[in-house]
């Protein structure tokens, strides 16, 4: 999330093309800098000529391009050249000191100095046993590690370099290596975990801890079984502590824990151990979720310990990606905070019974999971953020270009895209890994979900595959009612932020579907109400637009949740309205601080009028 004077949440905003003004504003004789085939994420200035299929373009406008914004598309920032550019025959020049990092006994593990190129070097190949065709690919990254290898066995690697004009350097020096040895199977369990114990416990969940058990090769997590389950209820990625949640208030369950290895062995139960959840249900049925920001942005510094008790769900802002975009290695480091402070503010809050996630991206956090490899670091990092703080759950806050659809790719229901593909499949691991009471959150803007009912491509719609895929497990999404431009409605019409209208309608077009892309044989299905709330930026300095004042946040929920109208021009395709609408969401909480509060206690009083 980028707001006003933070680092973080860009709105998406429309492009219009307004020729005549361009062309006075922009004349033709700015001094011409020739920047080679056009890129996405990449600060183009007017007077830049670019490249794109097959034709030259000038900048009209200084902007940094989106996936999407291609010159063709984009009339507002680019006008095409009469004549062609001149074509881009120059090789990269070939990749050095090819090297081996790592390997097991099926893969291998590879590094090699970066190519240079007139133009730009866009990715390379890796050729094995001197292969006609590459065996790995990357995007511009120096480093792969090239899977499904023999065991045992020697192989020959070399890389080439590639520029966006197909041209491939001269091939790297060759580098051989031979693969380990297969590993004699493992069929010894882990020894049974011990002194199991209950370390905290809410209305709805209970933390638990046990000793560490040993392995003759080694423990890789640990399982928690609920009342005798066959399947696990909660599961660590070696930690030994787990909050079970999604417990019913004033109730005893019992537990059990097993350790497991990296064959699959799983060690004897456990001794079990009895607790009873609390018996004080949440105030009212409405929720307030609120993103806590990890970094000082001019709002206010506050601990996890002393946030607001009227806010239900707390998203810890931001888990990042470390070494680049495509690496899919996440990270997290508590700001003006040591860990172990950090981790007893997040035990605190959960044994109030309320739920703290951690939230993924932001506007800078850009996260490319562009193949497998890329996946399973994303999962494998996640999971031990999750297991080290114990966080309840994820939100999915991918912003820029961590998601976009790919030309061709027009069905939201069967998305092609590796980027959006391996999200969805990264998620769901997560989910499975941390069991039913593991939450799922997703704040989109605006343009990447209803914004799909008038176009769907490049951002346009690009939640869309990801949310109806993950629906069965997403509870709750309340898209980013701001800094964003006009967006249609389900009655054609176009809404501005800030209004009751904009919200209420918004709201409705994630509870009822719509047409996707303008096509009625593509409708996207509804959401259940309670997985639904309305984002919202709880102060003016927050974001840079969209700020609502409460009475109008009332008027519209008046009308969302209870059909009482409040005049305005949009009208409820359910007049009766939804009563089971779940609440607001805002950005940020460290900005409700530094206005004393006066989001979270005015909406908190509305909001608990529903029981």
């Amino acid at each position: 999330m980028q707001h006003s004077g933070q680092r973080h949440r860009a709105g998406l905003t429309a492009l219009v093309v307004l020729t005549t003004l361009l062309n006075f504003l922009f004349p033709a004789n700015v001094l011409a800098a020739d920047r080679g085939a056009w890129a996405p994420d990449t600060s183009y200035t007017v007077g830049d000529i670019v490249s794109h299929g097959g034709r030259g373009y000038d900048c009209r406008q200084s902007h940094r391009s989106l996936v999407g914004w291609e010159p063709p598309n984009t009339p507002a920032l680019w006008l095409e050249r009469t004549g062609n550019p001149p074509p881009d025959t120059q090789a990269p020049s070939a990749p050095p000191s090819l090297t081996s990092t790592a390997k097991t006994h099926e893969s291998v593990s590879l590094s090699w100095g970066a190519a240079t190129d007139n133009v730009g070097v866009t990715g390379y190949e890796v050729f094995t046993n001197g292969s006609a065709s590459a065996s790995a690919s990357t995007s511009g990254a120096t480093s792969v590690t090239v899977t499904g290898l023999l065991a045992n066995t020697t192989y020959t690697f070399t890389v080439k370099a590639r520029d966006a004009a197909g041209n491939r350097s001269a091939a790297s020096n060759a580098h051989s290596v031979t693969t380990s040895p297969r590993p004699a199977p493992d069929t010894v369990p882990p020894s049974t975990p011990g002194g199991l114990r209950s370390t905290g416990v809410s209305n709805s969940s209970v933390s638990l801890s046990w000793t560490a058990s040993t392995d003759n090769v080694g423990v890789t997590g640990y399982e928690v079984f609920v009342n005798g389950a066959s399947g696990a209820s909660a599961t660590t990625s070696g930690a030994t502590s787990v909050t079970v949640t999604g417990l019913n208030a004033n109730t005893t369950y019992s537990f059990t824990v097993k350790a497991r290895d990296a064959a699959g062995n799983r060690s004897a139960s456990s001794a079990g151990v009895s607790v009873t959840t609390t018996g004080t249900p949440p105030v009212g049925n409405k929720l307030i979720v609120g993103y806590w920001h990890n970094f000082d942005n001019g709002s206010t510094n506050i601990r996890l310990r002393d946030i607001s008790s009227k806010f239900n769900v707390i998203q810890v802002a931001f888990a990042e990606p470390v070494g680049g975009p495509g690496s899919g290695r996440m990270a997290f480091a508590p700001y003006n905070s040591s860990i172990a402070d950090f981790k007893a503010d997040i035990a605190l809050l959960k044994s109030q019974g309320r739920k703290v996630l951690i939230s993924i991206g932001g506007a800078n956090g850009t996260v490319h999971l562009d193949d497998a490899v890329a996946r399973q670091d994303f999962v494998t990092t996640m999971q031990a953020l999750i297991d080290t703080y114990g966080f309840d759950g994820l939100d999915l806050d991918l912003e820029g270009s961590s998601l976009s659809l790919n030309g061709g790719d027009t069905d939201f229901r069967n998305p092609t895209t590796p980027r959006i593909v391996n999200v969805i499949q990264a998620t769901r691991q997560l989910l499975n890994q941390n069991g039913s009471g593991f939450i799922l959150t997703m704040a989109p803007e605006t343009a990447y979900v209803q914004g799909g009912m008038s176009a769907y491509g490049g951002p346009w719609g690009a939640y869309l595959p990801v949310i109806h895929a993950l629906r069965d497990r997403l509870t709750y999404l309340h898209v980013q009612h701001y800094n964003t431009g006009t967006v249609m409605a389900l009655d054609g019409r176009a809404y501005a932020q800030s209004t009751p209208d904009f919200h209420v309608a918004m709201a409705e077009m994630m509870l009822v579907g719509f047409p996707v892309g303008g096509n009625t044989q593509a409708m996207f299905p509804g959401l259940r109400p309670e997985q639904v709330l309305i984002g919202l930026p709880s102060s003016p300095q927050a974001a840079g637009g969209g700020y609502t004042v409460p009475a109008n946040v009332h008027r519209a929920l008046d009308y969302l949740i209870k059909g009482q109208s409040f005049g305005g021009t949009y009208v409820l395709r359910n007049p009766a309205g939804y009563p089971a609408f779940k609440g607001l969401m805002t950005w940020s909480i460290n900005w409700d601080a530094f206005t004393n509060f006066e989001f979270s206690n005015s909406h908190r009083a509305y909001l608990d009028t529903y029981r």
